[in-house]
């Protein structure tokens, strides 16, 4: 089959894979019918996500056609479209059970090696690396579904591939940072980063009963994105973000902020920010925690701040001192797929939402992977998502 791999840094290719094939008795193998290109998989691209070797199939958003059932999965049948979320879950274990879906204790077979890091191991993740499993990706013709009776959620009639397929990760993403943020009718939402997690948060905060929900970016078709999903915006890189929030909010600042940019983020406001930025960004390995420096001072005293955007490791300075002076509470995690899939899915199907707006770039040949993998991350051709449909 075909499928998209990491190669190096920098260098994504399509390449002929074995097909895969049941292993566990748990397992399902789908047939492809949609995937995308998330922000995060361009960490992995950048080579900031330790332990990925050359050959790795990417892609953690995906859903398809079952067309194979291990003997011991007696929730799916061959023929159902299924969205695969991008976490692996046992649901037997402590983690599973108490609804931290993405803790899971037992589906990262290189746990030992995550915990070496993290303390623990974590939930294993679809093509994210071996230190979250070594899981073969889904943007594939086919992919293996570990563990297929807990997380993958079946796709009810009327509903389109393009309508569901951010139900694997970004929409309950989004979500769950907007529900981070404990909004009452009042409050006013500022969130760093307006690509697809970032704009979803902007419905998601809306459908919590946000008031008021400002994004910053400085990407034109991005901010123009917000827009249309209902946000004020501002732009970073013609506006002071700190005396802009101040100004648009009569001083008083958001009640919660959300930073959605994660490990590589850049650019500051003051001159010192600016040349310590450049030469963070050109000579230091760790991620760079702007925007999240920026949502921390930005947020009003007692407020929240949370944080889907991804980290893996080390990060550069973060302003702790001002999020315990100013009594602020930080919310973060890896998403709780389980726990969001059901009741997002009768969101779109009762209208209240329909993710497939940012979509702006579609394929249905994986071997135009590599060109679109730089165009999204280049930000050309006013791309802010990109989908396959590796069948046609």
């Amino acid at each position: 089959m075909k499928a998209l791999t990491w190669q190096s840094r920098g260098k994504i290719t399509c390449e002929t894979v074995p097909d895969p094939k049941i292993e566990h008795g748990r397992d399902v193998i789908i047939k492809v019918t949609a995937c995308a290109i998330c922000g995060s998989d361009l960490h992995l691209m950048g080579g900031f996500m330790p332990t990925m070797e050359c050959g790795d199939v990417l892609g953690h958003e995906t859903m398809g056609e079952v067309i194979e059932v291990g003997k011991d999965n007696h929730k799916l049948k061959v023929g159902d479209r299924i969205v695969v979320p991008f976490t692996i879950c046992c649901g037997e274990c402590r983690q599973c059970k108490w609804g931290n879906w993405s803790c899971c204790e037992r589906t990262n077979p290189n746990g030992k090696l995550q915990a070496e890091t993290y303390g623990y191991p974590l939930a294993g993740l679809f093509g994210f690396s071996h230190i979250t499993g070594g899981y073969a990706g889904g943007q594939a013709e086919y992919l293996r579904v570990p563990y297929a009776d807990v997380g993958p959620i079946v796709v009810p009639e009327g509903l389109t591939d393009e309508q569901v397929l951010f139900l694997s990760d970004i929409f309950p993403t989004a979500y769950q940072a907007a529900e981070h943020c404990d909004i009452g009718p009042e409050d006013t939402v500022a969130i760093w980063g307006c690509g697809p997690v970032g704009v979803l948060a902007v419905k998601c905060c809306y459908l919590l009963g946000a008031k008021r929900v400002i994004a910053i970016d400085s990407v034109p078709e991005r901010l123009a994105l917000a827009r249309e999903a209902g946000a004020e915006t501002i732009d970073l890189s013609k506006e002071n973000v700190q005396e802009t929030l101040m100004e648009m909010t009569k001083g008083l600042g958001p009640d919660s902020v959300i930073e959605a940019v994660g490990m590589e983020s850049h650019g500051a406001d003051t001159m010192l920010q600016k040349v310590t930025s450049a030469i963070m960004e050109h000579t230091v390995s760790l991620e760079r925690p702007y925007a999240l420096n920026q949502a921390i001072l930005a947020c009003r005293p007692g407020g929240n701040v949370s944080m889907p955007g991804v980290f893996a490791g080390p990060v550069g300075p973060v302003a702790l001192g001002i999020l315990m002076n100013k009594g602020l509470t930080l919310k973060t995690g890896q998403t709780h797929m389980v726990r969001y899939m059901k009741p997002l899915m009768e969101r779109i199907q009762n209208g209240d939402i329909d993710p497939s707006f940012i979509i702006s770039h579609r394929s249905t040949n994986l071997e135009d992977g590599p060109a679109l993998y730089d165009m999204f991350r280049d930000k050309k051709d006013n791309c802010t998502k990109v989908v396959f449909k590796p069948h046609g």
